[in-house]
């Protein structure tokens, strides 16, 4: 019995030695303490878990199909060999099977020289768009729309003033933050337009939840696919894209992206030739730190112009404004040319081109003298057309002065505009000032520009003019009244139903109008013709 109660206080003890706390210094003492003197316990063995119980499948086995079969797709760490491979791996539009597809497939796959020559010049281009189109998850076929667009040249322009590689019009290029003014055009702008198309094209897809209707919006419009949609709706019909009623060339939009991808996919099915295009990029951004000529700038990275506008297809004008276009592209090994050529260069200013601001509305011959240039060479270099009049506060690129350093400012460089106005053809007329004339009076009274009525007499604007005093103006010249002129019918010889012809008269005709009237006449209003002018008949 005593052996028992041994055994019991050796339990409790041992029960309350591992009850003891251990959170403080004199907690973990107490356990030390109650431990002493005490022989060690076993420890108790770990209980084994139980062993699974093996599962057998109720009836006759099958074998696993292989659609059965899911697994995560394994990402090979090895670049695609080629930007042509990479560009199929990311084809990720549904394929449209129509005639329209193999229509256009025989008519690409026909022309291999028009293939070869579209495919060589995206080598530029390609690289860029791929990664943008990566780097927004979109599909790689979209890579593939400029050569529908305008066969990946940047320069194109359509017949309805659409303009770029991605064939932007003026007022979608507006919407898209694509500047368009005198000096630069960024609807042709590689890097803009390229992030204003997907921009595009990612909201027409967010519109209408199909990558093949948002193409269609594309080329279409995105009011029109959706009245083509509605309408369908209305009659009860299908939406898709092969079910809309739309204009043919919307209706060979698709298909033709479609023959292109099915070509770029398969080349050996269609005998296609496909240049080798590294996937690597082609150019790089380089940060332009003064206005420089476009001949400058391209010799400075050692390339030819040709090439460095296809690279730079948004400047207008052969000087290139820091200010509004702080970065030019240029070959990747070319940019480091640049760069040490650059920072080398030591034969003056960069730029012989500077921007002039028209003080009046003047012609071109003027505006010329005024800039000590040729009318020609101010025509050329401004793209000014004949018998067109330079509007005041017009911008036009003049002759930079050997002194000047200073840049075109931003303001300029990005709002610049040229506006024109017909030259109307215009006659000399001398009048005679009355009593209180002015310049300014008798600019109003003829509807002209004070301004000019000053230069042509040689005055100030706020000049005025003794009574009597002539002053040369130069108006805008009116068609001669039409004379009517009685032929006797004897002097008619009539050749057919249709012509008549007359005969040479005996003695001349009189016309029935007096002699026009004298050119000097009173400035208190225009000198009348003392003839009688016949109705007027509309043309």
């Amino acid at each position: 019995m005593t052996m028992y109660k041994l055994l019991a206080l050796t339990a409790v003890l041992a029960l309350a030695g591992c009850a003891t706390t251990t959170g403080g210094p004199g907690g973990n003492q107490a356990a030390v303490e109650s431990r002493e003197g005490q022989p060690p316990q076993a420890q108790p063995a770990p209980v084994a878990a139980p062993a699974p119980q093996a599962v057998f499948p109720a009836g006759p086995l099958s074998a696993i199909q292989s659609s059965e079969v899911s697994s995560q797709r394994v990402t090979s760490l090895e670049p695609p060999p080629d930007l042509w491979g990479r560009i199929r791996k990311g084809f990720a539009m549904p394929n449209l099977e129509t005639d329209h597809v193999r229509k256009h497939e025989q008519w690409y796959s026909t022309r291999p020289d028009y293939m070869l020559r579209m495919t060589d010049r995206s080598r530029k281009y390609l690289f860029h768009i791929v990664e943008e189109l990566e780097r927004r998850n979109m599909p790689m076929e979209l890579a593939l729309l400029p050569f529908i667009e305008s066969a990946f040249n940047p320069q194109a322009v359509s017949s309805a003033r659409a303009a770029g590689m991605w064939q932007f019009m003026p007022a979608t290029g507006k919407d898209f933050e694509l500047k368009q003014n005198f000096f630069r055009d960024d609807r042709r702008d590689v890097l803009a337009s390229t992030r204003a198309a997907l921009d595009y094209l990612q909201r027409l897809h967010g519109m209408f939840g199909d990558w093949h209707l948002a193409l269609a919006a594309y080329n279409w419009g995105e009011g029109s696919v959706g009245r083509a949609i509605k309408a369908n709706q209305r009659a009860g019909l299908g939406t898709a894209y092969t079910d809309l009623n739309m204009p043919d060339e919307t209706r060979n939009y698709v298909p033709k992206l479609q023959a292109v991808k099915n070509i770029i996919a398969n080349p050996e099915q269609f005998r296609a030739e496909l240049p080798n295009i590294e996937n690597h990029p082609y150019f790089q951004s380089v940060t332009l730190e003064r206005d420089m000529d476009v001949e400058l700038a391209a010799r400075l990275a050692d390339v030819s112009v040709d090439d460095f506008k296809a690279l730079n297809p948004q400047h207008n004008r052969p000087v290139i404004l820091a200010a509004g276009t702080p970065q030019i592209l240029l070959p990747w090994d070319n940019a480091t040319v640049f760069k040490r050529n650059f920072a080398e260069y030591s034969q003056g200013r960069f730029a012989s081109w500077t921007a002039w601001s028209a003080p009046s509305t003047m012609t071109v011959a003027e505006a010329a003298r005024r800039n000590g240039m040729s009318e020609a060479d101010m025509r050329a270099v401004n793209s000014i057309p004949p018998r067109m009049l330079i509007k005041s506060g017009s911008v036009l690129i003049v002759p930079r002065g050997s002194a000047s350093q200073h840049d075109v400012t931003s303001q300029v460089a990005d709002n610049a505009q040229l506006s024109l106005a017909p030259e109307m053809s215009t006659r000399r007329m001398v009048v005679k000032a009355g009593k209180h004339d002015t310049v300014a009076s008798i600019a109003r009274r003829y509807k002209l520009p004070a301004s000019q009525v000053a230069q042509w007499n040689d005055v100030s604007t706020s000049a005025g003019f003794k009574p009597g005093q002539q002053v040369v103006l130069h108006v805008a010249a009116r068609a001669a009244p039409r004379i009517a002129v009685k032929v006797p019918q004897k002097a008619v010889v009539r050749t057919s139903a249709t012509r008549v012809v007359p005969k040479r008269a005996t003695a001349p005709v009189k016309a029935a109008a007096k002699a026009p009237a004298k050119p000097v006449a009173s400035a208190k209003a225009p000198a009348k013709p003392t003839a009688k002018a016949p109705a007027k008949t509309s043309r």
